[in-house]
């Protein structure tokens, strides 16, 4: 899939505030909430899921204003799951207040009159259509000015984000199963039950895996990374770990081949590091071991990659090693699902 991106850069820079309030204008008043006359580097990617659409932004802190008038002139009333990955949201509408802290998902909607005020976010929203989602509507209007520091919320949060890593390699006939699945998993969240886990029981997986993911990423360079540490950083039980991970060998082995791609991601860097020091960092037992390891993986030698990088160029990775590692404005975007 494709997704539709702006980004303030294209713009000359005493330009890109302006560039930015006009992108969202159609549903949204947004104005900074800083001096934005030296600048406002800001990006928004959007696909279209066919009954809903993810948003990814990055952006400066803004307040956002959707007025009464607006649902009127537009008609865009879908339901917004939105996940700050970093940033704070504090939003006021006519049926609730919220403060949604980073990692913690909230709902909203646009049938709502809101005022919210941002700080400098990453974020990713999911856009629900109510044709497309009308079976599970009590349960998104119930929810509607929440925030789902849940368990089942948590997980929805690292969902929406492993979803948004995956739309790259999705195409037009994947989307009537994802919006089911994207269903399937929000109303788990939303308003849990021993049938509706049951139902999202594969988007629930791929949250928890993302969950360990990114604790596995940020802990790589860390002996004490292991099945131990990730029990406790993740709060998983064991049994659930190894399940989720036996189709990747299991998880010491996912854990060396993240460590192995950060590897190649080093030796690739100029100038690049020794060998030996890139072990250490990676806490394999010594260079030896890692140099066979990185063989078995890549098809040639850490040394390789060295020696290719000081002549300007990289060996091409294995495909399945590399598989781990005109805008229109959007009022025009929502309604074009």
């Amino acid at each position: 899939m494709t997704p539709d991106i702006f980004a303030t850069r294209s713009v000359e820079t005493h330009h890109q505030y302006e560039a930015w309030r006009q992108r969202w204008r159609p549903v949204l008043d947004v104005t900074a909430d800083y001096p934005a006359d030296q600048g406002f580097p800001a990006e928004n990617m959007v696909w279209s899921l066919g009954g809903a659409a993810m948003s990814r932004v990055s952006a400066p802190p803004v307040r956002a204003v959707r007025r009464s008038g607006d649902l009127r002139r537009d008609g865009i009333d879908h339901w917004v799951l939105t996940y700050c990955r970093t940033g704070t949201t504090e939003m006021t509408t006519n049926k609730a207040s919220l403060r949604a802290p980073p990692g913690v998902p909230f709902i909203w909607s646009l049938a709502d009159a809101s005022e919210s005020r941002r700080s400098q976010v990453e974020r990713v929203q999911l856009f629900l259509t109510r044709d497309s989602f009308r079976d599970i509507a009590p349960l998104l209007d119930g929810a509607r000015g929440t925030v789902l520091d849940t368990p089942l919320g948590h997980l929805l949060g690292d969902y929406m984000c492993a979803l948004e890593r995956r739309l790259p390699s999705l195409t037009a006939d994947d989307m009537p199963v994802l919006n089911r699945a994207v269903g399937a998993m929000v109303a788990a969240a939303i308003g849990p039950s021993a049938g509706r886990i049951a139902a999202a029981g594969s988007q629930i997986d791929l949250g928890g895996m993302e969950r360990v993911r990114l604790c596995v990423r940020k802990h790589l360079n860390s002996p004490d990374l292991g099945p131990e540490m990730l029990i406790r950083q993740v709060g998983m039980s064991r049994s659930k770990l190894y399940r989720l991970f036996q189709h990747k060998g299991g998880v010491a082995h996912y854990i060396q081949e993240q460590r192995l791609l950060a590897a190649h991601m080093a030796l690739s860097a100029v100038p690049p590091q020794t060998i030996a020091a890139i072990a250490q960092m990676l806490c394999f037992a010594d260079a030896s071991s890692f140099s066979r390891a990185f063989r078995r993986a890549f098809g040639y030698s850490p040394s390789d990659v060295r020696d290719a990088v000081m002549a300007g160029a990289v060996p091409a990775m294995k495909p399945q090693a590399r598989a781990s590692l005109d805008n229109p404005d959007f009022s025009d975007l929502l309604r074009c699902f």
